[in-house]
């Protein structure tokens, strides 16, 4: 029985990983469930899979728990606060954690499960992007290892299984375009957030959906991909596939190209990161048709439409604190968006106008991680702050 910790178990993530673990209950147990703020949600979760701990991160929730009956009650403990998030990541009795929390918060929680030995099934690719070396540092320390759950990661790790790292020549990374691919920056002005949620072919949380709108979540993935596989930037590209059916290329030496196909669902890396490397059959997730999804098609990015992807990738070249800034800075121009106080382009303006004011610096443990995050925050909070000041009497189009 493999005992899994599940951390941002209510979000889309969290929710896809527990029908996974329900479908196979032979095989897998949620041990521990945990999330920041969402009680109501997260008792529904403990009522129906009964796991030993749940965690409400947020200490300050009140925890209103109701159970339809006494034994649910009595099968898990309740716990609150970061640090009982914390010792969730490193928990003896479990042997996978599954980092599925939105953000820069989740980049201590991979640390410490790496640092534990545990097999981190790593859905916040934030952990990567703004602390890489601490991170892979850790793994490294306490004999963690990393299986990612990013369709596009783990489609790498599917096609490079059994092959030799020296053998790879290029990665290519699959985007879906997001609902506005196509689209010139004049139109991107005048579309609203709920516009931007409605993703083509995935369903997903907010943040990651305004993130591949922008293709901000590409750049993340690159930057990714670079301390997962050890590849240089170079090396590492990406495509639009609006059919998003071939969810990554690995290209050899010699020429030769693998893909991994499959519909788009998150249950497929979920379950092949909690199983890995062996495959467990699931009658539930349904079969490619190669007829049915025909024809596919692939695209170079919009780069003047999207600007966010290649701020992105760039930061990750410059390396030190430079992709922190860019995620933390992303995430207040997303939430900014989100609440109307930005247009959709101005999120590469708050981004960008914060990267060129803090630059880049040297990281030396996660401490320098947080520091770095916390000051693009203000730094993004300020630039957001001074474009609604310039907007002021004006409607936004």
């Amino acid at each position: 029985m493999i005992r899994v910790a599940v951390l941002g178990a209510t979000g889309s993530i969290g929710g896809s990983t527990l029908e996974v673990i329900g479908r196979h209950s032979e095989r897998f147990r949620a041990e521990i469930l945990a999330t920041h703020r969402s009680v109501d949600r997260l008792a529904r979760q403990v009522e129906r899979y009964r796991p030993r701990v749940a965690v409400v991160a947020d200490a300050t929730q009140p925890l209103a728990i109701a159970t339809s009956s006494a034994e649910a009650a009595e099968a898990t403990e309740w716990r609150t606060g970061r640090d009982a998030l914390l010792a969730a990541a490193e928990d003896p009795s479990v042997d996978v954690v599954l980092n599925a929390l939105v953000g820069a918060a989740g980049l201590e929680l991979t640390v410490r499960a790496l640092a534990a030995g545990k097999r981190l099934a790593l859905a916040n690719k934030e952990s990567l992007v703004a602390g890489g070396p601490i991170v892979l540092d850790a793994a490294r320390k306490g004999g963690g290892e990393i299986v990612p759950i990013d369709s596009e990661h783990s489609a790498i790790l599917q096609c490079l299984h059994g092959c030799d790292a020296k053998s790879v020549q290029r990665l290519i990374l699959t985007a879906s375009g997001g609902p506005f691919r196509g689209r010139g920056p004049g139109e991107l002005r005048r579309v609203r957030p709920a516009d931007a949620l409605k993703h083509p072919t995935w369903a997903m949380g907010a943040k990651i959906t305004i993130d591949s709108a922008t293709l901000a979540n590409k750049a993340l993935e690159v930057i990714e991909a670079h301390f997962l596989y050890g590849l240089e930037y170079d090396r590492i590209g990406a495509v639009v596939h609006p059919q998003s059916v071939i969810h990554s290329f690995v290209e050899f030496v010699d020429g030769s190209v693998l893909a991994q196909v499959g519909l788009p669902t998150m249950e497929l890396p979920i379950l092949y990161a909690l199983s890995y490397p062996e495959r467990i059959p699931d009658a539930t997730l349904r079969t490619y048709d190669p007829v049915a999804s025909s024809p596919l098609t692939f695209e170079e990015v919009d780069h003047e439409a999207f600007p966010l992807f290649a701020l992105g990738v760039e930061a990750g070249r410059r390396g030190g604190s430079a992709a922190a800034v860019y995620n933390a800075a992303n995430e207040v121009a997303v939430e900014a968006f989100l609440a109307e106080k930005i247009s959709f382009p101005e999120m590469a303006d708050v981004v960008g106008t914060t990267l060129e004011r803090l630059g880049a610096h040297d990281l030396t443990d996660i401490h320098d991680v947080l520091a770095a995050d916390r000051e693009a925050r203000a730094a993004a909070a300020e630039v957001v702050e001074h474009l609604g000041r310039s907007a002021t009497g004006m409607t936004r189009t």
